[in-house]
């Protein structure tokens, strides 16, 4: 909450690597003209080189540090109009899940396994995807989250065979309902 005791009227994507956050973050920027913070993109940019590279240099808990810091520092703006796309673990970190619901309203975008594969499999900047039996890894990792991800969220959007523009009108719909209730 704010100081003046109201929820912002953030939109906060959050969801397992792959379920569409960093595109339907990009739809919803463009419908709103919202301000769009990839959290990924942030921490990038702030340590100059990709996130690869600093789970490889630093380790996972430094990243998760350096994500909870980002998260913190965005609560203590009082900033109501923004697309806040998170990184796929932020709801592994306890504190991170409260100050989540602080930050807005809370959509996770989830897709099946086989479609998070889908879309994760041309890509090397996963991390924690990289090496022996990813597919495995990657499942593991999904039910491990699934109930942080039902703890931090007002609305869960099944993003599989949606395209952005269609989960983006839906995310919609639901935020209006709720921003006109708080």
């Amino acid at each position: 909450m704010t100081e003046s005791g109201k929820t912002p009227k953030n939109i906060v994507l959050i969801g397992f690597m792959g379920s569409g956050k960093t595109t339907v973050g990009r739809e919803l920027h463009h419908r709103l003209g919202y301000s769009l913070v990839d959290m990924d993109a942030v921490i990038e940019q702030r340590e100059g080189r990709p996130i690869a590279k600093i789970f490889e240099e630093k380790g996972e808990a430094a990243f998760r540090s350096m994500e909870s810091q980002l998260l913190h520092e965005m609560a203590e703006i009082d900033d109501s109009r923004r697309i806040i796309s998170t990184g796929g673990g932020v709801v592994t970190q306890e504190r991170n899940r409260a100050l989540l619901r602080q930050l807005g309203y809370v959509v996770w975008l989830h897709a099946p396994i086989e479609t998070i594969l889908e879309r994760t499999s041309r890509n090397r900047d996963r991390p924690l995807l990289n090496g022996p039996d990813a597919a495995e890894r990657a499942r593991v990792l999904l039910e491990q989250r699934k109930p942080w991800y039902a703890q931090s969220a007002h609305l869960k959007v099944d993003t599989a065979g949606l395209d952005s523009a269609e989960v983006a009108t839906g995310i919609l719909e639901s935020a209006r309902y709720f921003f006109t209730r708080i």
